[in-house]
C-alpha cells in the first residue's frame, strides 16, 4: 500500500533545524519529546455519527477521535480513496505514531474506568499479521501495556478476498482493543496511548477512543444455573468449554431455568445450542466466550438456535455477555458468525459481537426476532443479515462499525421478508457494500438510523432487486409500503471499482426486476455525500417519493440517474453540489420528476448527460461551506417559492476553485505532495524535488474559469522562517498548449502576516493554471501549503 500523505506537525526551515540542532545538544531526552508541551493534530472538523440528536443508538461511551487530540504523532488524511489509511477511519482521519514517545492523549469528558481504542498495524510479509503492545497512561504515570494487533485485518485481491499481501487492492486495516483501568477516572483525566516500543510494530495509527464508565458484574439471578460451579467451566480459558456450557444450556431448557455465564473468558469451540432458555452473563466486559477448534477451522465460537430445517429455535434471551471470535479470513461458507440459525419469538439484548465472520447471520423462516442494545465491531462480512424468510424481526438501539460487508442487511432469498424493522441504529464503516439495506422485502422500515463512512461498492441507504432470489414471481421482491424515514447520512456513497463510477448516498437498484412499490424516504439528511445524494441504476424503480430531505454537500450531482423511474419531490434542498448542474439524467422522460413546493438547488433541464464521470470534489473535508451539522430536516427554505437558479448559467463563483481538485507536479520530496496544496488545511504542504529549480504544480479546476486572483499560503506556524519564493504563472484550456498569465516576480511570505502571498491575474480563461517556481530563499525546493483560485 502507498504510504498516505502524513502531516508533521511543522517543516523548519534551515535555520531553525540548525537551532533546534543546537538545543538538543545539552540532553539526549530532548528529541524524544515525552515532556514536550502537548501539540494539537488540527484536524479537519468533521461531523461526527455520534453527535446527531434522537438518531442513531444510543450508546454507552463518549467517544473521542485521534485527530483532534493532544499528540506529538503523524495527523494522516482526511482522504477517502480506497485502500489508504485514513479512507477507513471515522471522519477520514487518524494519528499515526512511528516512534518511541509518540503518543495521542485524550481528556476525559466524563468519568469512566474502561476504554475501546481503534487502531491499525501494519500486515507483516506473510499476510498473517502482527502482535504487538502500545502503553495506556493514565496522567503520565502506572503505563499499562495493551496488546494490539493486525491479524484480523488486511485482505487483499478480489471478493471474496485473501491475506496474500502480494495482490492487490488491499483494505480492512483497522482493528479494536479493550481495557479496564481498574477505578473510576474522574473528568479531566488524561488518558494517552504512547509508544514504548517499535519492535513489534514500525508503526500504530490511532483512529479514536470510547471511553466508558462500565457497572459492576450482574450477579446471577436466582434459580440459575451456573455454567462454572455446577457444570465445570473453564473461567480462565485454557480448556475447551463447550461441552460443559452446552450441556448447562441444555439442562437450562429441560428444568425451565436461566443460565448464568459469570465473571470470566471461555474457551468455546463449536455452536452452543440454544432453544428456550435464557443465557445471561456478567455483563459484556466480564463474560466472555471466544476460541475456534485448532484443526477444523470452520468450527468456532457461536451461538446458534436450531436451522430451520431442523424444526428452529424459540423462546431464546441471549443476555448481558460478549463472543469475541478468532477469525482472520473470509469463508462464506463457513457458519462462524457469533449468532445464527433461526430464531423466533427470540431476543438478543446487550450483547457485544466481534472478530467473526457476521454478527448475526439469521437464516430463516424465522419470526418475531429482535437484536437490542449491542454492539457489533470488526467483522470480515455483515454485521446483521436477516435472510431467507425473517419476518418481524428488528435491529434497534444497535452501533455498528467495521463490518467487511453490509452493516444491516435483509436479504429476501426465495422466501419473502416481511415486516422487518432497522431502527435507531449507528453504522459507521462498512468496509464493502452499503451501511443499511433490504435485497427486497415486504413492507419494511428504515428509520431513525445513523449511517456514516462509506468505504467502497456500496452506498449508505439501499433499496434493491438485487441478489439471487430476489423476484416478484416468489414474493420477495420489494413490495407495499418501505418506509425510511429521519436517516442521516455523513460521508456515504464511494467509488465502485467495478463499475468505475460513484455510488450515491441512497440508492435504488432493479437488477433483478423493476421495483414498483411505494418508497418513502422522509425526513432525512444526506451530509458531504461522497458521490451523488441519490441515485438510480439498473432495471427501474417507480414509486419514490422524497419529502423534506437536506441535502448539504455531493461529491457530483444531487441527482444521479442511470435507470428509469417515478419519483416526487417534496421540500428537498440541495446546497454545496460539486457539479454546476445538479443532475445526471441520460434517460431522459424515461426518468419522471413530479416536484412539490419548497424544492431548491437540486433540479435542472436539461439535465447533464456527459458520458464522463467527474471526479468528486468534497466539501471542506468533511463539514459542507456554510454548514454547522445536522439540522432539521423540516426546516423549510428561506424562501421555498424561489425558483432554482439556471444551472445553464451559473452565478459568479466566490469560494476556492482549486481546493480538492486534481492537481499534478514535476516532483516531490519525501512524503509532501502536491494534493495536500489544494486539500483546504494549510498545516500541510507540497514541497518540490530538492536543488532541482525550475518546478512545476499544475491544478485542473474542472473547467474554464476566469481566474483573477491567486493566494499562495505556507503553515502558520512561526516555526517556518520568512522566505521570498520566485514563480510565474500559466494558464491553459487543454493541459497542451501555455500561455502567460504572470510573469516571473518573487513573493515574500512572512509567519508575522499570515505567510501568504497574493497573485493577480488577468482573468483570462483557463482551465488549467500552472505555478512554475525558479528560486526558494528559504529552503532549496518550492514550497505551499495551499493554492487557492478565485474569481474575484
Amino acid at each position: 500500500m502507498t504510504s498516505p500523505p502524513r502531516r508533521p506537525l511543522f517543516k523548519r526551515s534551515i535555520s531553525a533545524s540548525l537551532s533546534l540542532a543546537l538545543a538538543a545538544v545539552g540532553t539526549a531526552a530532548a528529541v524524544v519529546l515525552t515532556g514536550a508541551p502537548a501539540a494539537q493534530a488540527a484536524g479537519v472538523p468533521a461531523p461526527s455519527p455520534l453527535a446527531v440528536p434522537g438518531r442513531g443508538a444510543t450508546v454507552p461511551f463518549k467517544e473521542q477521535e485521534a485527530e483532534y487530540a493532544a499528540t506529538n504523532g503523524t495527523l494522516i488524511g482526511p482522504n477517502r480513496l480506497y485502500g489508504t489509511l485514513p479512507s477507513e477511519a471515522s471522519g477520514r482521519q487518524a494519528v499515526t505514531l512511528d516512534a518511541v514517545g509518540e503518543y495521542v492523549e485524550f481528556t476525559l469528558t466524563a468519568p469512566a474506568n474502561a476504554m475501546s481504542f481503534r487502531y491499525s498495524l501494519p500486515d507483516n510479509s506473510a499476510g498473517t499479521g502482527r502482535d504487538a503492545s502500545i502503553d495506556v497512561r493514565v496522567n503520565g504515570a502506572s503505563p499499562k501495556a495493551v496488546p494490539v494487533t493486525s491479524k484480523y485485518g488486511w485482505y487483499y485481491g478480489g471478493y471474496p478476498f485473501n491475506n496474500n499481501p502480494g495482490d492487490t487492492n488491499p483494505h480492512h486495516f483497522y482493528d479494536e482493543a479493550r481495557t479496564m483501568f481498574g477505578s473510576t477516572l474522574p473528568i479531566g483525566t488524561k488518558i494517552r496511548l504512547q509508544v514504548s516500543s517499535t519492535a513489534g510494530s514500525p508503526s500504530f495509527t490511532i483512529d479514536l477512543a470510547d471511553f466508558e464508565e462500565v457497572g459492576a458484574p450482574i450477579a446471577k439471578p436466582s434459580g440459575a444455573l451456573d455454567v462454572v460451579s455446577d457444570f465445570g467451566a473453564d473461567p480462565t480459558g485454557a480448556a475447551d468449554s463447550t461441552a460443559k456450557i452446552q450441556a448447562a444450556v441444555d439442562a437450562g431448557r429441560a428444568q425451565g431455568r436461566e443460565v448464568y455465564i459469570p465473571q470470566g473468558t471461555f474457551q468455546v469451540r463449536d455452536h452452543i445450542i440454544v432453544d428456550k432458555v435464557t443465557l445471561r452473563g456478567a455483563g459484556p466486559w466480564y463474560s466472555v466466550l471466544t476460541g475456534r477448534d485448532p484443526s477444523n477451522r470452520s468450527k468456532a465460537v457461536g451461538v446458534y438456535g436450531k436451522y430451520a430445517g431442523d424444526g428452529g429455535s424459540s423462546d431464546v434471551t441471549l443476555k448481558d455477555f460478549a463472543i469475541i471470535g478468532d477469525i482472520r479470513e473470509r469463508v462464506d461458507n463457513d457458519q462462524v458468525n457469533a449468532i445464527g440459525g433461526a430464531l423466533s419469538d427470540s431476543t438478543v439484548d446487550n450483547v457485544w459481537m466481534q472478530h467473526t465472520k457476521c454478527g448475526a447471520w439469521m437464516d430463516g423462516p424465522m419470526d418475531n426476532f429482535t437484536i437490542k442494545n449491542s454492539r457489533i465491531l470488526d467483522q470480515t462480512a455483515d454485521g446483521v443479515n436477516f435472510h431467507y424468510g425473517v419476518t418481524n424481526s428488528t435491529v434497534t438501539n444497535t452501533f455498528v462499525r467495521n463490518t467487511g460487508d453490509d452493516g444491516l442487511a435483509m436479504w429476501a432469498e426465495n422466501v419473502p421478508n416481511v415486516k422487518n424493522k432497522f431502527t435507531f441504529n449507528t453504522v459507521i464503516l462498512p468496509i464493502l457494500a452499503n451501511n443499511i439495506v433490504t435485497y427486497g422485502g415486504k413492507d419494511i422500515t428504515l428509520s431513525d438510523n445513523v449511517m456514516a463512512d462509506t468505504i467502497t461498492n456500496g452506498g449508505g441507504l439501499h433499496i434493491a432487486n438485487r441478489y439471487p432470489g430476489v423476484n416478484s414471481g416468489q414474493g420477495t421482491a420489494v413490495s407495499g409500503t418501505t418506509t425510511a424515514a429521519r436517516n442521516t447520512l455523513i460521508r456515504t456513497g464511494n467509488s465502485d471499482y467495478n463499475w468505475n463510477f460513484g455510488v450515491g448516498a441512497i440508492w435504488f437498484s432493479g437488477l433483478n426486476e423493476p421495483i414498483n412499490g411505494d418508497i418513502n424516504i422522509t425526513d432525512s439528511e444526506v451530509l458531504d455525500s461522497s458521490y451523488a445524494a441519490i441515485h438510480l441504476i439498473e432495471g427501474a424503480t417507480n414509486g419514490l417519493h422524497f419529502k423534506n430531505i437536506k441535502i448539504d454537500g455531493a461529491g457530483t450531482y444531487a441527482l444521479q440517474i442511470q435507470a428509469p423511474g417515478t419519483a416526487t419531490f417534496d421540500n428537498v434542498t440541495a446546497t454545496h453540489i460539486a457539479q454546476s448542474n445538479p443532475i445526471h439524467n441520460c434517460v431522459g422522460g424515461g426518468f419522471e420528476i413530479t416536484r412539490g413546493s419548497g424544492n431548491s438547488g437540486w433540479y435542472a433541464d436539461p439535465p447533464a448527460c456527459t458520458g464522463v464521470w467527474p471526479d468528486p470534489v468534497w466539501t471542506n473535508g468533511g463539514v459542507p461551506e456554510g454548514g454547522t451539522g445536522p439540522t432539521d430536516p423540516t426546516d423549510p427554505p428561506t424562501d421555498p417559492t424561489d425558483p432554482p437558479t439556471d444551472p445553464t448559467d451559473p452565478p459568479e463563483e466566490t469560494g476556492n476553485l482549486a481546493q480538492g481538485r486534481q492537481v499534478t507536479e514535476s516532483g516531490h520530496a519525501d512524503v509532501y505532495g502536491a494534493s495536500n496544496a489544494v486539500d483546504g488545511n494549510a498545516n500541510t504542504y507540497w514541497e518540490s524535488s530538492n536543488n532541482a529549480f525550475p518546478q512545476t504544480i499544475t491544478v485542473d479546476l474542472g473547467a474554464a474559469k476566469s481566474v483573477k486572483r491567486l493566494v499562495l499560503k505556507l503553515p502558520p506556524s512561526s516555526a517556518w522562517a520568512t522566505r521570498t519564493q520566485t514563480l510565474s504563472v500559466s494558464g491553459s484550456t487543454d493541459n497542451n498548449t501555455y500561455n502567460s498569465l504572470k510573469g516571473s516576480a518573487d513573493y515574500t511570505f512572512d509567519p508575522s502576516s499570515g505567510n501568504q502571498a497574493t497573485v493577480t491575474l488577468p482573468g483570462t480563461s483557463a482551465r488549467y493554471l500552472r505555478l512554475t517556481f525558479t528560486a526558494n530563499t528559504g529552503w532549496p525546493a518550492a514550497q505551499l501549503s495551499e493554492l487557492e483560485a478565485y474569481t474575484s
